[in-house]
C-alpha cells in the first residue's frame, strides 16, 4: 500500500514537476529570440505540447482505427468496406442504433429538463436549504457508471415467484399482493431500455442543476424587473426572460449529455449486458474487441460512432464562437 502511494506521489510530482520544467525550458528558448522571432514563436512553444499530444493520442489512434475498420476480423488483410456493408445490413445491429438513438432521443432532453426544473426551485429555498439539496442531488455525479448501474440493480432485482424479493421495486409490488415483475425483460416499447436511461439520467442531472443554476443566477435581475413592472407573470418571465439568456448553457449541457449518451456503455454492460433487446453501441463494440475477437467488426462500430460524433462537436464549436461573438 505504501508502495503504491509513493509510486502515485511520484508520478504526480514528476509529471508537474516535468511539465513545469518543459515550458520554463521552452519560454527561455522563445526569450532568447529577438524582435519579431519571439512573439512568432513563443505562442507555438506552448501550444505545441498540446499539439503533439493530440496528433499522437487522438489523431494516430484514430486513423490506425480507419484502417483497421477495412481490414478483417485479425487485421491480417483488407476487404475495403465490407464491415460497414455488413454491420449496416445486419438486423441486430440497426436494433442496436436503434437504442442508441432512443438513448439520444430521450436521456439529453430529460436531463435538461430537470436540471433546470431543480435548479430553478434549489434556488427558492433559503441558503442553508439550497446547498443541502443541490449536495443531494449532486451527489450521485460522484458514483461512477459501474457503482450507479450496481445500486440501480438493487433496485430493479427481480427473484422468481415464491422467493424472497431483493428489488426494491418487486418488493413494493409485493405488498400490493402482485406477482414481481422482470423489469429487464419488459422490452415491449423499450421499456427496459428506459428504466436503463433513469439510471444515466440520474447521475448527470446534479451535473446540469450546477451549470443552469450558476447561469440562472447570472441573469441581470434588472431584466427581470422590468418584465414584472410591464405585468409579466413569473412563467413569461422565465420563459421570455431568463431561458434566451441561458440558451448558450442548455446548448452546452445538453451536447456535453448527448455526446456521453452516444458512448454509453457502463450501465447497459452492468445491468443486462445487452440482452432481452437493450443492446448499444458502446457494449457492442466490446463484445466484437473482447468476446467476439473481430478487430474490424469493433473498429468499424467506432469510426460509425466517430462520424456520428463530429456534426455534434462541430455544431458545439460554432454555438461557442456565437456565444463569444455575442458578447
Amino acid at each position: 500500500m505504501a508502495l503504491k502511494i509513493l509510486n502515485a506521489l511520484i508520478a504526480i510530482v514528476g509529471g508537474i514537476g516535468g511539465a513545469m520544467l518543459l515550458f520554463w525550458i521552452l519560454n527561455k528558448l522563445s526569450e532568447s529570440l529577438k524582435g519579431k522571432w519571439e512573439d512568432r514563436v513563443k505562442p507555438w512553444a506552448f501550444a505545441g505540447p498540446a499539439i503533439l499530444a493530440i496528433a499522437v493520442y487522438l489523431i494516430y489512434p484514430a486513423l490506425v482505427t480507419i484502417q483497421y475498420s477495412l481490414a478483417n476480423a485479425d487485421s491480417t488483410g483488407y476487404v475495403g468496406f465490407k464491415n460497414y456493408t455488413d454491420l449496416l445490413t445486419e438486423s441486430e445491429f440497426l436494433q442496436v442504433l436503434l437504442n442508441n438513438l432512443l438513448w439520444i432521443l430521450i436521456v439529453p432532453a430529460a436531463v435538461v429538463v430537470l436540471g433546470l426544473g431543480v435548479a430553478v426551485l434549489a434556488d427558492r429555498l433559503r441558503p442553508r436549504g439550497e446547498k443541502l439539496s443541490k449536495t443531494i442531488i449532486f451527489l450521485p455525479m460522484a458514483i461512477s457508471m459501474v457503482g450507479a448501474a450496481t445500486i440501480w440493480r438493487a433496485i430493479y432485482d427481480y427473484q422468481p415467484v415464491g422467493e424472497s424479493q431483493t428489488g426494491l421495486l418487486n418488493g413494493i409490488v409485493q405488498l400490493f399482493g402482485k406477482d414481481p415483475v422482470s423489469w429487464y425483460q419488459l422490452d415491449t416499447l423499450h421499456f427496459n431500455s428506459i428504466l436503463l436511461m433513469i439510471i444515466l439520467t440520474w447521475t448527470q442531472v446534479g451535473y446540469a442543476m450546477v451549470l443552469l443554476s450558476a447561469a440562472i443566477k447570472s441573469v441581470p435581475e434588472d431584466t427581470i424587473e422590468a418584465g414584472r413592472i410591464d405585468g409579466a407573470g413569473e412563467r413569461k418571465i422565465f420563459f421570455s426572460i431568463v431561458v434566451p439568456q441561458i440558451w448558450g448553457t442548455v446548448i452546452t449541457v445538453f451536447i456535453t449529455v448527448l455526446i456521453g449518451v452516444m458512448k454509453v456503455f457502463d450501465v447497459v454492460y452492468v445491468t443486462t449486458n445487452g440482452a432481452f433487446n437493450t443492446d448499444v453501441v458502446g457494449r457492442r463494440f466490446y463484445y466484437e474487441m473482447f468476446t467476439s475477437g473481430n478487430n474490424g467488426y469493433a473498429a468499424t462500430i467506432v469510426v460509425l460512432l466517430m462520424i456520428a460524433i463530429v456534426p455534434v462537436l462541430v455544431y458545439q464549436v460554432r454555438q461557442f464562437r456565437r456565444e463569444e461573438a455575442a458578447r
